[in-house]
């Protein structure tokens, strides 16, 4: 578990991650809802996994290179969690001990869907590998953008450009869609946490999706406690 310890009441911050396929513009969501935050005076934190800490940069470039995959998927997995117990310990516990709100680019379900649905490492690894590297943190709320399969893809080509594609854009259709799967199962596994969003229509539109879940879960939690 964790060092650093989850302070509990009002002075805590909100923890928000986005998930969801490749190509779904979490990037972009997560910078827009940003905005509308800062607007209403919450400090912020904006990080990503894997990544987000020194240590957890340099496993986010093994990962994505294809090291990660050439070891297998329970080495892999490894790799993620010793990312993310760097990230948990340096930047989100200490931000949200703070009383500032992190928003991040993926997280656990990310892990159980590309590593676990995608991977077949078994649900047991997984659970013991979250209670070393996170213990009892899990987000105040999970958006799932979700997108067609085919869209996805063609919107991180379009990104890409001339770029070669990294560890997971790489895979073929039959992937992205046992994924898309995942993260559908996730949603309506825990609807308490998680909000699937229709990422199909414009920026803007999606962000007011967005903005409206964070309202609806949030602002009226912060409302109650102050």
């Amino acid at each position: 578990m964790a060092e650093a310890a989850l302070k509990r009441g009002p002075g805590r911050g909100r923890f928000v991650t986005f998930e969801g396929g490749e190509g779904a513009g979490k990037s972009t969501q997560i910078k827009m809802l940003a905005d509308h935050l800062q607007k209403e005076g919450v400090r912020l934190v904006l990080t990503r996994e894997p990544g987000g800490s020194p240590g957890a940069e340099i496993m986010r470039h093994l990962v994505l290179s294809g090291m990660g995959k050439l070891l297998g998927p329970e080495a892999e997995t490894l790799l993620f969690a010793a990312a993310r117990d760097d990230h948990v310990r340096n930047v989100i516990l200490p931000a949200l001990n703070q009383g500032s709100w992190v928003l991040c680019d993926r997280f656990f379900d990310s892990t159980r869907a590309y590593q676990g649905s995608q991977g077949k490492v078994a649900p047991d690894v997984l659970n013991a590998m979250q209670r070393v590297t996170i213990g009892d943190l899990k987000p105040d709320l999970t958006l799932i953008l979700d997108v067609p399969v085919e869209i996805g893809l063609q919107r991180a080509g379009a990104r890409r450009g001339a770029g070669t594609p990294d560890r997971f854009e790489g895979e073929d259709i039959k992937f992205h869609k046992g994924l898309r799967d995942a993260f559908h199962k996730i949603a309506a596994e825990d609807p308490r946490r998680c909000v699937l969003i229709d990422a199909t229509a414009s920026a803007e539109t999606v962000s007011q999706l967005v903005w409206n879940a964070v309202r609806e879960r949030l602002f009226t939690e912060v409302a109650a406690a102050s």
